[in-house]
């Protein structure tokens, strides 16, 4: 039970004669003038520092600190290493340092920073269905700077390329070397996997010792991990992107940190993390969202229980844990200037902080997005945790979440016979439920990714495949996201583990023997498969069909899948045949679409046609525009 003491009296205290105390952080470490989320609550760490915050009285507005910045409440909580401030920072209040002239023992400052300029358009610019995403992993994507591979004194110095469940030295500089690759290529949008400090030991899992390579476990979210090149790195690298027209999505965890975070090691309050009597893991099931019947015990054991042992479940019902992360997202956005968020493990948070966290977001950057990893089998469930058309109990504000529903159904859809539940028509069915969703433009599609088997292997290798899956990923409807070296045709399976999807991209390292990034690396099919998503992306590119048209998609039939996207200006048609043999495409069933064009040009090739019955080969897709 937290305990929030009345300070009422007056006290002044010189702190000449003192010694100074400055093994104290703030968090937030800074914040910014002319910020809409002006009530800013300060955490202050350090050794007994409530030792040194005496009980003052305030006025009715508190204590003024600076012009326009008013002190309004000291909260002291059961552990005597934190002192959370309750500051209101007016219009008014102009960029410059102030202090906390009432504290003993030590010199506590704090500053507000000019703000950023070019809100919504130079960053925060959000991501949308115009955006082509690449999703990296820093630690095997490239290795910029040798130098920073390991440090002494941190939890995990192993390298050892060898191993896929240790780090490999990948970095953010890596990434910045590559942006002129990633700009051929297409992509628009960078999402990396979280760049924060990772300071955990070797954790033994199945597989055996497994480090914190993909930045999942987070032990600080002020600072960039300095084995990735630290915070300068990453404002080096998303301004090198911006320079290019590529945005950058943060990947954050609310959920959970590591064990080592040094606010689980010294917690400030006991219900800071989901406790139990005995460990007790999440069942992983998100019907219970959904279940009219559902068991509150069940409701408890999803939000509250751990998604792994050495993993504490964080406990976001608690106003000041809510409120750490609220202003971290803020701080997050405005010090490095990202422009959008994909939220791990979103389904297991607290419902009331996702809606809060959200709308906190979106009134300080109104053009910034986000989506949530929802891994769910249903279209419903996923729908539940969007802006949706749904009556539920909680309304969700997130906008878009990752599609796991129309992931399963595009694999279906390669590799199932086709039948009246399978193959296509499980694509087709999926795709029929979108009216669930209040805009399912924003989610985010996907073949693969970095918990998944990489699609060239799920596919069993078919090339064919393998084009009819880019053809979808990128005229389908959402933001088409491509997993690092899904273009160089990088295969394999998470079994045993799932270092074995997240291998180093070749020639990301000094000493690699091939270089993929380059035409002259690639074997003939690679620069084949490099060329199909480069030329389909830069159609996509310049297409206000494929960004932001309509989708019209005809039910299956005989193994023939066809669906269209169009506005007003171009009308754009994606034909796919699961056949061993030859289709006939009989042009007049679509007429709705086809009506007042004449011609069709296949947009790989360029060729131009009549649009008229065509056949279509075995087990072949093709995207055509179509022209009057």
């Amino acid at each position: 039970m937290k305990r929030i003491f009345p300070l009422a009296f007056i006290l002044i205290l010189s702190i000449a004669g003192f010694a100074q105390n400055t093994n104290y952080k703030c968090y937030p470490t800074h914040w910014w003038a002319g910020m809409k989320w002006n009530k800013l609550q300060i955490m202050v760490h350090g050794d007994k520092i409530a030792e040194n915050f005496p009980m003052i009285k305030m006025g009715p507005k508190g204590m003024s600190l600076a012009k326009g910045v008013n002190l309004v409440k000291i909260n002291l909580v059961e552990n005597p290493n934190y002192v959370f401030l309750d500051l209101v920072i007016d219009p008014t209040a102009k960029p410059g340092k102030f202090s906390f002239p009432f504290v003993k023992n030590m010199k506590l400052e704090y500053e507000l920073k000019p703000r950023r300029k070019g809100n919504g358009t130079e960053y925060a610019q959000g991501v949308n269905s115009g955006d082509f995403i690449y999703l990296l992993m820093p630690d095997r994507f490239s290795d910029g700077d040798p130098s920073n591979d390991r440090f002494a004194g941190m939890l995990d110095t192993v390298i050892d390329r060898k191993n896929v469940n240790l780090r490999h030295g990948g970095d953010l500089q890596g990434v910045l070397n590559h942006l002129d690759y990633l700009k051929e290529l297409g992509v628009t949008s960078i999402w990396l996997t979280p760049v924060v400090n990772n300071d955990m030991p070797l954790e033994i899992e199945p597989p055996g010792p497994v480090s914190g390579y993909h930045g999942y476990w987070m032990t600080e979210h002020y600072e960039v991990d300095k084995r990735f090149g630290g915070n300068q790195a990453y404002r080096d690298l998303v301004d090198a992107s911006h320079k290019k027209g590529i945005k950058i999505i943060h990947d954050a965890v609310y959920n959970h940190v590591g064990e080592k975070h040094w606010f689980i090691t010294d917690p400030p309050m006991k219900d800071w993390i989901n406790h139990w009597p005995v460990y007790q893991g999440t069942h992983h099931r998100e019907e219970i969202f959904i279940d009219p019947h559902a068991a509150q015990v069940d409701k408890d054991i999803m939000i509250k229980g751990w998604f792994v042992p050495h993993l504490p479940d964080l406990n976001l019902a608690n106003p000041y844990l809510a409120n750490y992360f609220i202003q971290n997202t803020i701080w997050t956005t405005e010090e490095f200037g990202i422009d959008g968020w994909r939220v791990d493990t979103y389904k297991y948070n607290d419902e009331q902080f996702l809606v809060r966290i959200n709308k906190a977001l979106a009134d300080e950057y109104p053009s910034l997005t986000g989506f949530g990893e929802v891994t769910s089998n249903t279209v419903i469930a996923s729908a539940y945790f969007t802006k949706n058309n749904m009556i539920t109990p909680i309304k969700h504000n997130i906008l878009g979440i990752t599609d796991y529903p129309l992931y399963n159904a595009m694999l279906a859809g390669l590799n199932e016979p086709f039948g009246w539940t399978n193959g296509f028509n499980k694509l087709y069915m999926t795709l029929a439920q979108d009216i669930l969703y209040k805009d399912p433009s924003y989610n985010c599609i996907f073949l693969d990714n970095h918990d998944q088997d990489r699609v060239l292997s799920v596919i069993n290798e078919d090339y064919d495949k393998y084009k009819m899956g880019i053809n979808w990923l990128l005229t389908l409807r959402g933001i088409p996201q491509l997993y690092y070296g899904t273009e160089i045709l990088m295969k394999n399976t998470k079994n045993p583990s799932d270092g074995l999807v997240r291998m180093d991209f070749p020639g990301g390292w000094k000493d690699d023997k091939e270089n993929k990034f380059t035409a002259a690396g690639r074997t003939v099919k690679e620069n084949d498969a490099f060329n199909y998503v480069k030329t389909l992306a830069a159609f996509r590119a310049g297409s206000t069909a494929l960004k932001t048209g309509k989708l019209m998609q005809y039910i299956p039939q005989k193994g023939l899948y066809t669906y269209f996207r169009y506005d007003k200006n171009q009308t754009v048609m994606v034909v796919s045949n699961s056949n061993d043999t030859a289709f006939l495409i009989t042009v007049n069933r679509f007429f709705e679409r086809t009506k007042g064009f004449t011609k069709k040009r296949n947009i790989m090739n360029g060729n131009i046609s009549a649009l008229t019955d065509f056949s279509l080969a075995a087990r072949q897709s093709e995207v055509y525009e179509l022209l009057k």
